[in-house]
C-alpha cells in the first residue's frame, strides 16, 4: 500500500516506524511478523506490549497520532473500551498493543508461528 502525499510511503517503512513509535513509549516485547506469504489479508503485524492499561492506551496513541502525521490512518480500531488488547487494522499492516496477560492468552506470535520475523534497528 502506498499512500498519496507529499512523501510516499511504503507498508514496509510505515510498519517500520509503528515499531519504533511503539519504543518510544516503552512498549516492551516488540515483534514484526512478515506475513506476506502466508496470509493476503495483511502484509505485517507490529505486536508490542504494554504494562498496564493506561500504559497500552498512551502506546496506541502515540502510534495512532504519529502514522497519522505521515498521511496513515488506521481503517478500524478495536478494543478502546478497557485497553486489555487494542487492534489498530491499517490494511496491510495491524497494530497490536496488549496488555501481558492478554497477550499471553491470544499468543499471537504463537498462531502465526510461520511468519518471519523482521529486525528492526533500534529495537531490542
Amino acid at each position: 500500500m502506498v499512500v498519496k502525499g507529499s512523501r510516499q510511503l511504503t507498508v514496509r517503512t510505515a510498519t517500520r516506524r509503528a515499531a519504533l513509535f511503539a519504543a518510544e513509549k516503552q512498549a516492551i516485547d516488540i515483534l514484526v511478523l512478515d506475513l506476506r506469504k502466508i496470509t493476503d489479508f495483511c502484509d505485517y503485524f507490529v505486536i508490542c506490549t504494554g504494562a498496564v492499561d493506561v500504559h497500552v492506551r498512551a502506546i496506541y496513541e502515540y502510534i495512532e497520532e504519529e502514522l497519522k502525521k505521515i498521511g496513515w490512518t488506521p481503517k478500524h480500531i478495536e478494543g478502546r473500551e478497557n485497553y486489555r488488547w487494542v487492534l489498530m487494522d491499517y490494511i496491510d499492516l495491524v497494530v497490536h498493543v496488549f496488555q501481558p496477560d492478554a497477550r499471553g492468552y491470544y499468543s499471537l506470535e504463537r498462531l502465526w508461528g510461520d511468519a518471519p520475523l523482521v529486525e528492526i534497528k533500534g529495537i531490542k
